[in-house]
């Protein structure tokens, strides 16, 4: 079972090449503290702001531009696995009726939810809730 999720905080800092989101449990307490690098925190970041306008397609903006192109349609992203001290995600798009799920890193996955308008479902599986950090 998954959990439904929202974006609570980005903490950014110039000191350390880790900088760290935070998913709140959107129906609950709980907290989700997954460490990024500063790339895609700066993108999660610009993104939720809406105060940046790239000139050109970026990474993000270019995947959703591909799969639109393709016919697919975006639904969710999810946080499935904690492994090894490392999470895991998955981007779930729909086409032709058919759900196709992607292996995708957190932040990137996060990255594309915060991306897509409007923006994406963002659950975590249970277990990894539940799991000690």
């Amino acid at each position: 079972m998954s959990v439904k999720m929202q974006l609570s905080r980005i903490i950014i800092t110039e000191i350390s090449d880790n900088q760290v989101i935070y998913l709140r449990e959107v129906d609950g307490e709980r907290q989700l503290p997954i460490v990024i690098g500063i790339f895609e925190a700066t993108s999660i970041d610009r993104r939720v702001k809406g105060d940046f306008k790239p000139p050109r397609p970026l990474t993000h903006d270019l995947i959703v531009s591909i799969a639109q192109g393709l016919g697919a349609e975006f639904e969710r992203v999810e946080i499935t696995e904690l492994r090894d001290q490392t999470y895991y995600a998955k981007i779930v798009l729909v086409r032709d009726g058919q759900s196709i799920e992607i292996d995708s890193r957190p932040s990137d996955a996060i990255a594309l939810a915060v991306t897509v308008v409007p923006n994406l479902p963002i659950l975590v599986a249970e277990d990894v809730l539940d799991a000690p950090v």
